[in-house]
């Protein structure tokens, strides 16, 4: 019984041995690239965890900037975080904070340096369309329409797209270029949720070209009652 268990071990190790052969370095390789991969991204994971980390303390500088009026130490603060963690959330949210400190403290030009940053820079596209909003509102204030209207062409989130008309139709009005700001204003009421008060402001601008955002909505069409 014993030689014959040992006949049956020795072919069960010629076997694996045949198998192992054929076999090992494959197995070996695909071992060694899911651990790699594992650690790999753990290991980006513990460098994202610290980046926001570091991103935060810098955001709370910028923070604690703001309420002081601090803006030798703001501005150095926002600095140091759109160089050293321009990807972050945390980036994006203080360029938004400087710009509107800066606006507050009627420095235009250092919000829009701010808010262009972010415009690019963000990995958030919500972060980034807030930002695009906000310089074109500073762009158009300036009266540079064209510029105004390149930050409001870019793709955004489908939530932005009515926002994103209805300035699109401010900026045409101020050019009084009075059809295009009402097909501007006209898609914009069609892509605003009729429960949202926004939506309550393109109608009154319509109304305030001759339009009913209705008929104009259900036409898909522009009906003007005199004017331009």
């Amino acid at each position: 019984m014993a030689k014959h268990l040992d006949l049956e071990e020795q072919e069960q190790l010629d076997q694996l041995r045949h198998f192992w052969n054929t076999w090992g370095v494959l197995i070996s390789s695909v071992v060694i690239v899911v651990a790699g991969s594992v650690a790999a991204w753990n290991g980006y994971q513990y460098w994202q965890n610290r980046q926001a980390g570091q991103a935060a303390a810098l955001f709370e500088s910028v923070e604690a900037s703001l309420r002081t009026g601090d803006q030798g130490r703001m501005t150095q603060a926002f600095s140091d975080i759109r160089e050293r963690y321009p990807r972050t959330t945390q980036a994006a949210q203080a360029g938004l904070a400087v710009a509107k400190a800066m606006v507050d403290a009627g420095k235009p030009d250092g919000a829009k340096d701010a808010l262009g940053w972010v415009a690019i820079n963000a990995s958030d596209e919500g972060l980034k369309a807030v930002a695009q909003l906000r310089l074109a509102a500073l762009l158009l204030d300036q009266k540079a329409y064209d510029d105004a209207l390149k930050q409001l062409s870019n793709k955004v989130p489908a939530e932005f797209e009515g926002v994103f008309a209805d300035r699109r139709g401010d900026v045409f009005l101020m050019q009084e270029m009075r059809p295009q700001a009402i097909a501007e204003y006209t898609k914009a009421y069609k892509l605003v949720d009729e429960k949202i008060d926004y939506r309550r402001l393109v109608e009154v601008k319509l109304g305030a070209l001759g339009v009913s955002p209705v008929a104009a909505a259900a036409n898909g069409a522009s009906p003007v009652q005199g004017g331009r």
